[in-house]
């Protein structure tokens, strides 16, 4: 039986990055992601690894794309407005299709912000904040466990994919202590290879990481092959959690944090026979449309709960079958969702519903 040990959320992501064969690591210190620098400061010298705290967030990100063009496993983490710097290099990634993994602890904006933890980043990352059609896939946590194993499988989407991968979680989930049991070591030798990557050209031709074509013709092929690519990434790899959705009648969708505070609310209202269920999306692009289907026969209303202002009530609207009313409860700004709101907010539609 693996061992249980007790790490913040920031901390597990780090050496789950680590045994996934992670040995490149760029950041610039910003809470509330600052652990996670630490943590890797301290630990990837001892695997014979490499961390750079670089200069600013631009470099950082920019240091990750040459690491990742070198056939690299490669991470850089920072927070909210540190990961706005970065968005012009997570497009040029996109572009050249070159794999690596972002981690994205968001504090509350929009501008500089506070610390205080919130979901207002998630159009930055599943609409793509850089220029041109791109997509990251963008996974979303609700544990320190998930921290470790949704950062773990990430490396391996990346690598699968030639696409840039995020990680989105908030400051709770970035320095909350919790068990985790931590993945495997991942053999080395064992990782994907990666006969594109630019690591020396003796007895081959060179290979070239072009940011962008030539000419119109190859920018519009690239393009078609892009959203080929991003075809099947939303038919295989949509993930979320279901929670009492054969008969609900009120679904609650929520994702990280904000799911956690539902599921202990979602318990009591069942005791009190209110049919009430939940859809918590994990992989936040693709979103998993494919949870919502063979509901519309039961389900007579949504709740959307998310720590801003509405972002992604947006997908809820778009993706729900028929006209099925979606209501919103959140606030942007670093406010936090309580179990007595959020059981006044199931109560309340209840008994619109019933």
């Amino acid at each position: 039986m693996n061992e249980k040990v007790l790490m913040t959320g920031n901390e597990a992501a780090a050496e789950a990055a680590i045994r996934a064969g992670c040995r490149f690591c760029s950041a610039y210190p910003i809470t509330p992601s600052s652990e996670f620098l630490e943590y890797m400061a301290h630990r990837l010298p001892q695997v014979e690894g490499i961390f750079i705290q670089s200069e600013s967030e631009i470099s950082a990100i920019n240091m990750l794309f040459g690491a990742s063009a070198a056939g690299k496993r490669a991470i850089v983490a920072s927070s909210a407005c540190g990961v706005a710097l970065m968005q012009e290099t997570i497009s040029y990634l996109a572009s050249t299709q070159l794999p690596g993994v972002i981690v994205n602890i968001s504090r509350a904006g929009p501008g500089l912000g506070r610390i205080t933890p919130t979901q207002a980043d998630y159009w930055q990352m599943t609409k793509g904040g850089g220029n041109g059609d791109y997509q990251l896939v963008v996974l979303g946590p609700a544990s320190v466990q998930e921290m470790a194993e949704l950062t773990y499988l990430a490396f391996d989407l990346a690598d699968k994919y030639r696409n840039p991968v995020a990680i989105l979680a908030d400051g709770m989930l970035g320095q909350m202590m919790e068990p985790v049991v931590l993945p495997k070591f991942r053999d080395l030798n064992s990782l994907p290879q990666k006969p594109w990557a630019v690591t020396g050209a003796k007895g081959r031709e060179r290979n070239l990481v072009l940011v962008a074509p030539y000419t119109d013709e190859e920018m519009i092929t690239l393009n078609e092959e892009l959203d080929r690519k991003y075809r099947v990434l939303e038919a295989a790899e949509q993930r979320w959690e279901p929670t009492f959705l054969d008969d609900a009648e009120l679904v609650i969708v929520a994702f990280g944090t904000a799911a956690r505070i539902a599921g202990d609310v979602i318990e009591r209202a069942r005791n009190e026979g209110i049919k009430v269920g939940m859809i918590r999306p994990i992989s936040l692009w693709p979103f998993p449309k494919d949870a919502f289907k063979n509901l519309e026969a039961h389900v007579r209303t949504y709740l959307v709960l998310e720590m801003s202002n509405g972002q992604i009530v947006d997908d809820v609207r778009l993706t729900r079958p028929g006209d099925t009313p979606v209501h919103h409860y959140g606030k942007g700004g670093g406010w936090k969702p309580t179990s007595k709101g959020v059981y006044e907010q199931i109560l309340q539609l209840w008994r619109c519903i019933a």
